[in-house]
Protein backbone atom coordinates (compact mmCIF):
# COMPACT_ATOMS: atom_id res chain seq x y z
CA UNK A 1 0.00 0.00 0.00
CA UNK A 2 1.58 3.32 -1.03
CA UNK A 3 2.52 5.35 2.03
CA UNK A 4 0.96 8.59 0.79
CA UNK A 5 -2.21 6.82 -0.48
CA UNK A 6 -2.00 8.48 -3.90
CA UNK A 7 -3.37 5.43 -5.77
CA UNK A 8 -6.29 4.67 -3.46
CA UNK A 9 -9.83 4.56 -4.85
CA UNK A 10 -12.85 4.53 -2.53
CA UNK A 11 -16.53 3.91 -3.08
CA UNK A 12 -18.96 6.59 -1.84
CA UNK A 13 -20.16 4.33 1.01
CA UNK A 14 -16.69 3.27 2.14
CA UNK A 15 -15.90 3.96 5.81
CA UNK A 16 -13.40 6.61 6.85
CA UNK A 17 -12.40 8.40 10.05
CA UNK A 18 -10.02 11.35 9.77
CA UNK A 19 -9.42 12.31 13.41
CA UNK A 20 -8.12 10.01 16.18
CA UNK A 21 -5.33 9.72 18.75
CA UNK A 22 -2.93 7.07 20.06
CA UNK A 23 -0.68 6.96 23.12
CA UNK A 24 1.79 9.04 21.12
CA UNK A 25 -0.33 11.97 22.32
CA UNK A 26 -3.37 11.65 24.59
CA UNK A 27 -5.08 8.50 23.30
CA UNK A 28 -5.38 5.37 25.46
CA UNK A 29 -4.29 2.74 22.90
CA UNK A 30 -0.84 2.31 21.32
CA UNK A 31 -0.57 2.72 17.56
CA UNK A 32 -0.42 -1.01 16.78
CA UNK A 33 -3.61 -1.70 18.74
CA UNK A 34 -5.35 1.21 17.01
CA UNK A 35 -4.42 -0.05 13.53
CA UNK A 36 -5.36 -3.63 14.45
CA UNK A 37 -8.79 -2.45 15.59
CA UNK A 38 -9.41 -0.30 12.51
CA UNK A 39 -8.38 -3.09 10.16
CA UNK A 40 -10.57 -5.62 11.99
CA UNK A 41 -13.52 -3.23 11.85
CA UNK A 42 -12.94 -2.87 8.08
CA UNK A 43 -12.34 0.84 7.84
CA UNK A 44 -11.32 1.72 4.28
CA UNK A 45 -9.17 4.77 5.02
CA UNK A 46 -8.17 6.63 8.19
CA UNK A 47 -6.00 9.44 9.47
CA UNK A 48 -4.26 9.29 12.86
CA UNK A 49 -3.82 12.86 14.10
CA UNK A 50 -1.83 12.73 17.33
CA UNK A 51 -1.35 16.13 18.93
CA UNK A 52 1.84 17.86 17.77
CA UNK A 53 3.50 14.60 16.66
CA UNK A 54 4.82 14.32 13.11
CA UNK A 55 7.71 12.06 14.07
CA UNK A 56 5.49 8.95 14.25
CA UNK A 57 3.41 9.45 11.10
CA UNK A 58 5.56 7.30 8.81
CA UNK A 59 5.59 4.51 11.41
CA UNK A 60 1.80 4.52 11.69
CA UNK A 61 1.40 4.56 7.92
CA UNK A 62 3.68 1.52 7.71
CA UNK A 63 1.54 -0.28 10.31
CA UNK A 64 -1.51 0.44 8.19
CA UNK A 65 0.18 -0.65 4.97
CA UNK A 66 1.01 -4.00 6.58
CA UNK A 67 -2.75 -4.60 6.92
CA UNK A 68 -3.78 -3.00 3.62
CA UNK A 69 -5.30 -0.05 5.48
CA UNK A 70 -4.56 3.32 3.85
CA UNK A 71 -3.48 5.91 6.45
CA UNK A 72 -3.26 9.57 5.46
CA UNK A 73 -0.44 11.60 6.95
CA UNK A 74 -2.01 13.73 9.69
CA UNK A 75 -1.38 15.71 12.84
CA UNK A 76 -3.48 17.92 15.13
CA UNK A 77 -1.43 21.02 15.83
CA UNK A 78 -2.02 23.06 18.99
CA UNK A 79 -2.20 26.63 17.74
CA UNK A 80 -3.40 30.06 18.73
CA UNK A 81 -4.76 32.78 16.48
CA UNK A 82 -2.82 35.94 17.23
CA UNK A 83 -3.34 39.48 16.00
CA UNK A 84 -5.99 42.14 16.67
CA UNK A 85 -8.96 39.88 15.89
CA UNK A 86 -7.63 36.55 17.08
CA UNK A 87 -6.16 37.95 20.30
CA UNK A 88 -4.67 34.58 21.26
CA UNK A 89 -7.77 32.49 20.62
CA UNK A 90 -7.03 28.77 20.59
CA UNK A 91 -7.65 26.83 17.42
CA UNK A 92 -6.54 23.24 16.97
CA UNK A 93 -5.53 22.64 13.36
CA UNK A 94 -5.95 19.31 11.59
CA UNK A 95 -3.13 19.10 9.06
CA UNK A 96 -3.01 16.47 6.32
CA UNK A 97 -1.15 15.45 3.23
CA UNK A 98 2.39 16.51 4.13
CA UNK A 99 5.41 14.28 3.56
CA UNK A 100 5.90 12.55 6.93
CA UNK A 101 9.68 12.46 6.59
CA UNK A 102 10.41 15.80 4.92
CA UNK A 103 8.26 18.66 6.18
CA UNK A 104 8.55 22.04 7.87
CA UNK A 105 6.41 21.12 10.86
CA UNK A 106 9.25 19.44 12.74
CA UNK A 107 10.68 22.71 14.03
CA UNK A 108 7.29 23.71 15.43
CA UNK A 109 6.55 20.34 17.01
CA UNK A 110 10.03 20.12 18.53
CA UNK A 111 9.51 23.53 20.17
CA UNK A 112 6.11 22.47 21.54
CA UNK A 113 7.53 19.18 22.84
CA UNK A 114 10.37 20.96 24.63
CA UNK A 115 8.04 23.40 26.37
CA UNK A 116 5.58 20.63 27.29
CA UNK A 117 8.35 18.52 28.79
CA UNK A 118 9.58 21.45 30.88
CA UNK A 119 6.05 21.96 32.19
CA UNK A 120 5.69 18.20 32.86
CA UNK A 121 8.61 18.30 35.30
CA UNK A 122 7.42 21.59 36.82
CA UNK A 123 4.06 19.95 37.59
CA UNK A 124 5.76 16.91 39.12
CA UNK A 125 7.93 19.05 41.35
CA UNK A 126 4.97 21.19 42.43
CA UNK A 127 2.90 18.10 43.28
CA UNK A 128 5.71 16.83 45.48
CA UNK A 129 5.86 20.22 47.21
CA UNK A 130 2.12 19.86 47.80
CA UNK A 131 2.78 16.65 49.71
CA UNK A 132 2.21 13.95 47.08
CA UNK A 133 4.89 11.29 46.72
CA UNK A 134 5.32 8.83 43.84
CA UNK A 135 7.47 5.89 44.96
CA UNK A 136 6.28 3.78 41.99
CA UNK A 137 6.93 6.49 39.41
CA UNK A 138 9.65 4.65 37.49
CA UNK A 139 7.66 1.41 37.48
CA UNK A 140 4.44 3.06 36.31
CA UNK A 141 6.29 4.92 33.56
CA UNK A 142 8.04 1.82 32.25
CA UNK A 143 6.50 2.34 28.81
CA UNK A 144 8.27 5.73 28.76
CA UNK A 145 11.59 4.25 29.79
CA UNK A 146 10.76 5.13 33.40
CA UNK A 147 10.71 8.85 32.62
CA UNK A 148 8.08 11.53 32.57
CA UNK A 149 7.24 12.43 28.97
CA UNK A 150 3.81 14.04 28.97
CA UNK A 151 2.05 16.54 31.20
CA UNK A 152 -0.78 14.11 31.97
CA UNK A 153 1.66 11.41 33.09
CA UNK A 154 1.31 13.24 36.39
CA UNK A 155 -2.45 12.63 36.45
CA UNK A 156 -1.83 8.92 36.00
CA UNK A 157 0.73 8.91 38.82
CA UNK A 158 -1.73 10.63 41.14
CA UNK A 159 -4.46 8.10 40.37
CA UNK A 160 -2.27 4.99 40.51
CA UNK A 161 -0.80 6.04 43.86
CA UNK A 162 -4.29 6.52 45.30
CA UNK A 163 -3.92 10.28 45.76
CA UNK A 164 -7.07 10.95 43.70
CA UNK A 165 -10.13 8.77 43.01
CA UNK A 166 -10.21 9.15 39.21
CA UNK A 167 -8.41 10.27 36.07
CA UNK A 168 -10.57 13.40 35.97
CA UNK A 169 -9.64 14.31 39.55
CA UNK A 170 -5.99 13.77 38.62
CA UNK A 171 -6.30 16.13 35.67
CA UNK A 172 -7.83 18.79 37.91
CA UNK A 173 -4.98 18.39 40.41
CA UNK A 174 -2.42 18.67 37.59
CA UNK A 175 -4.01 21.95 36.56
CA UNK A 176 -3.73 23.20 40.15
CA UNK A 177 -0.04 22.24 40.10
CA UNK A 178 0.81 24.52 37.19
CA UNK A 179 -0.31 22.90 33.95
CA UNK A 180 -0.40 25.30 31.03
CA UNK A 181 -1.34 24.83 27.39
CA UNK A 182 1.54 25.04 24.93
CA UNK A 183 0.66 26.36 21.49
CA UNK A 184 2.33 27.75 18.39
CA UNK A 185 1.19 30.54 16.11
CA UNK A 186 -1.66 29.53 13.80
CA UNK A 187 -0.52 31.58 10.81
CA UNK A 188 3.01 30.21 11.09
CA UNK A 189 1.64 26.66 11.28
CA UNK A 190 -0.56 27.05 8.21
CA UNK A 191 2.34 28.51 6.25
CA UNK A 192 4.63 25.62 7.26
CA UNK A 193 2.02 23.03 6.27
CA UNK A 194 1.39 24.69 2.91
CA UNK A 195 5.12 24.80 2.20
CA UNK A 196 5.17 21.08 3.03
CA UNK A 197 2.46 20.30 0.48
CA UNK A 198 -0.34 19.79 3.00
CA UNK A 199 -3.65 21.37 4.00
CA UNK A 200 -4.99 22.81 7.28
CA UNK A 201 -8.51 22.63 8.66
CA UNK A 202 -9.97 23.96 11.91
CA UNK A 203 -10.67 21.01 14.20
CA UNK A 204 -14.05 20.74 15.97
CA UNK A 205 -15.04 24.38 15.31
CA UNK A 206 -18.33 23.86 17.15
CA UNK A 207 -16.90 22.87 20.54
CA UNK A 208 -18.08 25.26 23.23
CA UNK A 209 -16.73 23.86 26.51
CA UNK A 210 -14.13 25.71 28.59
CA UNK A 211 -10.91 26.55 26.80
CA UNK A 212 -12.22 25.99 23.28
CA UNK A 213 -13.03 28.69 20.74
CA UNK A 214 -16.44 28.44 19.10
CA UNK A 215 -15.90 29.23 15.44
CA UNK A 216 -19.27 30.25 14.04
CA UNK A 217 -19.51 31.37 10.38
CA UNK A 218 -18.91 35.03 11.27
CA UNK A 219 -15.70 34.23 13.17
CA UNK A 220 -14.61 31.84 10.42
CA UNK A 221 -15.00 34.70 7.95
CA UNK A 222 -12.72 36.86 10.08
CA UNK A 223 -10.20 34.07 10.46
CA UNK A 224 -10.09 33.34 6.74
CA UNK A 225 -9.55 37.03 6.01
CA UNK A 226 -6.26 36.79 7.95
CA UNK A 227 -5.10 33.18 7.62
CA UNK A 228 -5.56 30.99 4.51
CA UNK A 229 -6.98 27.87 6.15
CA UNK A 230 -8.20 25.22 3.73
CA UNK A 231 -11.36 24.12 5.49
CA UNK A 232 -13.05 22.88 8.64
CA UNK A 233 -14.00 19.65 10.36
CA UNK A 234 -17.73 19.47 9.61
CA UNK A 235 -18.65 16.29 11.51
CA UNK A 236 -17.49 15.87 15.11
CA UNK A 237 -19.20 14.09 18.04
CA UNK A 238 -19.63 17.40 19.87
CA UNK A 239 -21.36 19.06 16.91
CA UNK A 240 -25.14 19.10 17.01
CA UNK A 241 -27.08 18.23 13.86
CA UNK A 242 -27.77 21.93 13.33
CA UNK A 243 -24.05 22.71 13.63
CA UNK A 244 -23.22 20.03 11.10
CA UNK A 245 -25.73 21.48 8.65
CA UNK A 246 -24.28 24.94 9.18
CA UNK A 247 -20.70 23.80 8.60
CA UNK A 248 -21.60 21.69 5.55
CA UNK A 249 -23.34 24.72 4.03
CA UNK A 250 -20.39 26.97 4.89
CA UNK A 251 -17.91 24.60 3.23
CA UNK A 252 -20.06 24.42 0.10
CA UNK A 253 -20.62 28.19 -0.05
CA UNK A 254 -16.91 28.99 0.16
CA UNK A 255 -15.58 25.99 -1.79
CA UNK A 256 -13.57 24.76 1.21
CA UNK A 257 -12.43 21.31 2.29
CA UNK A 258 -14.60 19.53 4.86
CA UNK A 259 -13.81 16.45 6.91
CA UNK A 260 -15.49 13.91 9.17
CA UNK A 261 -13.88 12.62 12.36
CA UNK A 262 -14.56 10.90 15.65
CA UNK A 263 -11.73 12.53 17.63
CA UNK A 264 -11.40 9.06 19.12
CA UNK A 265 -9.16 8.59 22.16
CA UNK A 266 -10.13 4.89 22.36
CA UNK A 267 -12.06 5.18 25.57
CA UNK A 268 -15.77 4.36 26.04
CA UNK A 269 -17.78 6.97 24.21
CA UNK A 270 -14.82 8.11 22.12
CA UNK A 271 -14.35 5.23 19.67
CA UNK A 272 -13.89 5.59 15.89
CA UNK A 273 -16.91 6.40 13.73
CA UNK A 274 -17.57 5.07 10.24
CA UNK A 275 -18.30 8.13 8.12
CA UNK A 276 -19.15 7.78 4.43
CA UNK A 277 -16.28 8.71 2.13
CA UNK A 278 -18.70 10.65 -0.07
CA UNK A 279 -19.14 13.33 2.61
CA UNK A 280 -15.45 14.26 2.44
CA UNK A 281 -15.09 13.79 -1.33
CA UNK A 282 -13.53 17.20 -2.03
CA UNK A 283 -10.97 16.75 0.74
CA UNK A 284 -10.12 13.19 -0.31
CA UNK A 285 -9.66 14.17 -3.94
CA UNK A 286 -7.28 16.93 -2.79
CA UNK A 287 -5.31 14.21 -0.97
CA UNK A 288 -5.08 12.17 -4.16
CA UNK A 289 -7.72 9.68 -3.05
CA UNK A 290 -10.28 9.06 -5.79
CA UNK A 291 -13.93 8.57 -4.78
CA UNK A 292 -15.95 6.76 -7.45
Amino acid sequence: MPRLTTTVTLRPDDSIDLHMHTTYSDGRWPAQQVIDFLAKEKFNLVAVTDHDRVDKVAEIQALGAAQQLPVLSGVEMSTEWNGPVGNGRMGDMLCYGFDPEHNELVTLTDSIAKRKLENTYEINENLRRMGYDFPRQEELLAANGGKLLYQMDNAMLLREHGHVPSWYAGVQKVKEAGFYSVRCDMAETVEAVHRSGGVCLIAHPGRREGGFTFYDPALLDQLRAEIPIDGIEMYHPYHSQDMVKTYVAYVEEHDLLGTTGSDSHFIPGRMPIKHRAEISRRFLERMGVHVE
